[in-house]
């Protein structure tokens, strides 16, 4: 049951960042195409098609709306999408430790995380609650026409905030149950040299 809300779960948030990656993508090639296609037009000598253009030309609410939407691409994706593989990390001395001391360098990173991100969590909230005194400059409402509070575009990083929390809280205890996590790290182990099978095909080759 579990696996199965897990794997909904992240089909959803998948398809969500899909969708606002796409909303992003079409936005700006209306930004592109508003800017400069009367240009084209008037290269090719259509006027009257240039003239129509030039009332809504530039269409400046596509600039703020690729900002909102690329603000909400990264913290919902870091929060719900990206995988822990898929992080850079600084790895050289938990990849050749021995497996006690992996565990300690895994708990100390998941615990720091969860007590730094929680400590920051009101904080944050009191800031992304005070910007619902400021609104959009350019990007409306489709339903009343208002400019949207700010409040409603920083939300995302409180979620962000909540996932982080949230995610390595389940992995200090994961890691004090089952130890230290393996998964995504290629840890390196020493080669086995050639036994002395391997000696005695060899002279039997030479």
């Amino acid at each position: 049951m579990f696996e199965r809300l897990k794997t909904g779960f992240s089909t959803l948030t998948n398809a969500i960042a899909a969708a606002l990656l796409a909303a992003m993508f079409f936005t700006f090639l209306l930004q592109v195409g508003s800017r400069y296609t009367p240009r084209m037009l008037d290269s090719l000598g259509l006027d009257g098609w240039s003239a129509t253009l030039d009332a809504i030309e530039p269409l400046g609410w596509t600039l703020e709306l690729c900002l909102i939407l690329w603000l909400w691409i990264v913290f919902f994706g870091c929060a719900f999408n990206v995988r822990e593989r898929d992080h850079v990390t600084f790895d050289i001395l938990y990849l050749v430790a021995p497996r006690g001391p992996r565990r300690i360098m895994a708990l100390i990173t998941a615990g720091a995380i969860v007590v730094g991100m929680a400590w920051a969590f009101l904080p944050t909230w009191d800031y992304v609650d005070f910007m619902k005194i400021r609104r959009t400059s350019t990007v409306k409402n489709p339903f009343t026409g208002d400019a949207i509070r700010l409040k409603w575009v920083f939300i995302v990083y409180m979620v962000f905030l909540g996932a982080l929390v949230w995610r390595y809280g389940w992995r200090f205890i994961d890691v004090i149950r089952n130890g230290p996590p393996d998964d995504g790290h290629d840890l390196l182990e020493p080669e086995p040299g050639p036994g002395p099978s391997a000696t005695r095909q060899g002279e039997g080759a030479v």
